[in-house]
């Protein structure tokens, strides 16, 4: 297929992921001339194209948050910059970081489309802001104004486009789901894990969080779980990750005496695939209060192995309809944590349970693969397409 010569576009998202560099390759395999802005770029897997311009801007800070709400707005400073000039003639697509970078739209001229897989500023509910509160009613009204004149706006699940349609239109956005870091099944056997043997987990029913530990991720909620089954010896929860609130989690272990839980930091790359393949069940968390404007990609990685979840998060999210439609996860609200227990028990017992859900995950995990990324530059190219 011959590339498209007259159209030049630039990718922009301050953290790069292996998401950001699927989007950059797919668009690469499309146009000619293709651009990335970013502050760093994670490569798990997928390398980035080497004919793709690399344009680097300053790093997501992860904290405090007063280093990260400066990062975000100097970067902001910067991509505004960057398409006054450098990238004036080019087409944007905008992804994630800075959260408010895509309100940039309504001050430049660039055809300029997005993808919202974070609801801003409905995450801020998490932290007790109300509707009314100045800066939610202000960022509202720009939803309105940048998503109405954006090229494209796409969005990851059906829930998340209810939670969009306060903004804009449905028959605006275009529903695309993303996809999983890994592309195959290689989880690697307990009995062939070098991280089973350095831990010494052989013979563990392994319960494994694995992400961010901040101030708005509810991991608490492991911990009440954990309690719940303290007094089973055959079943561990692994809370992996780093973030402001570990201490307080830590603390809260040791009060309540829970020799079941354990804490480890984010693995290396190198690591990573042995950590996931550890779990026999994976945690996925959603705040209800923002559980439709959100789809951690862990959930992803988990199906990808034939891991199955629990996940905790509210009736209205993607979440609880995934467990509903594929079978591979049992969903629960934060106040049926007894149910959840019992769920656990029954398949930490029941080998016949667990190897139906891990099935459903691997067959689940077919409709999140790489090639997510090239149908986002189709509906790009041609949104009508079914």
């Amino acid at each position: 297929m011959e590339k498209i010569k007259d159209r030049k576009i630039v990718i922009v998202n301050q953290a790069s992921n292996y998401l950001t560099v699927g989007f950059c390759n797919a668009f690469s395999a499309r146009f000619e001339s293709v651009s990335l802005v970013t502050g760093s770029i994670h490569v798990q897997g997928e390398e980035l194209n080497k004919s793709i311009n690399v344009k680097s801007i300053n790093k997501w800070v992860e904290r405090p948050t007063s280093k990260k709400f400066l990062s975000y707005i100097l970067a902001c400073i910067k991509i505004y910059w960057l398409l006054l000039t450098k990238y004036r003639k080019h087409e944007v697509f905008f992804v994630s970081i800075p959260p408010m970078g895509y309100l940039l739209n309504l001050i430049v001229s660039n055809r300029f489309s997005i993808l919202v897989w974070d609801v801003y500023p409905d995450v801020f509910k998490i932290t007790g802001m109300k509707e009314n509160h100045i800066l939610y009613r202000v960022w509202s009204t720009l939803n309105k104004k940048s998503f109405k004149k954006a090229f494209r706006l796409f969005t990851i699940g059906n829930k998340m486009a209810d939670l969009l349609e306060a903004y804009i239109p449905r028959k605006k956005m275009i529903i695309q789901p993303i996809w999983s870091i890994f592309q195959a099944n290689e989880r690697v056997a307990k009995s062939e894990n070098p991280f089973i043997k350095e831990h010494q987990l052989q013979d563990k029913f392994i319960i494994q969080y694995s992400g961010n530990i901040g101030l708005t991720h509810k991991v608490e909620i492991v911990v009440e779980i954990a309690e719940l089954l303290k007094d089973n010896k055959d079943i561990v929860f692994q809370i992996i990750g780093r973030g402001p609130r570990v201490p307080a989690l830590q603390k809260m272990v040791e009060e309540k005496n829970l020799p079941n839980c354990m804490f480890l930091p984010f693995q290396s790359d190198e690591m990573f695939p042995f950590s996931l393949s550890a779990a026999d069940l994976g945690i996925v968390i959603l705040d209800e209060l923002t559980s439709k404007g959100s789809v951690p990609s862990k959930s992803y990685n988990l199906m990808s192995y034939g891991i199955p979840s629990i996940y905790v998060a509210g009736e209205d999210s993607e979440l609880h309809d995934y467990a509903q439609n594929y079978r591979a996860a049992e969903s629960f609200t934060e106040r049926e944590l007894h149910k959840a227990k019992n769920f656990i028990l029954d398949l930490a017992s029941n080998q016949e349970k667990w190897q139906s859900m891990s099935q459903n995950a691997l067959l689940t995990s077919k409709l999140f693969r790489r090639d997510n990324a090239d149908k986002f530059v189709e509906l790009y190219l041609n949104p009508n397409i079914d």
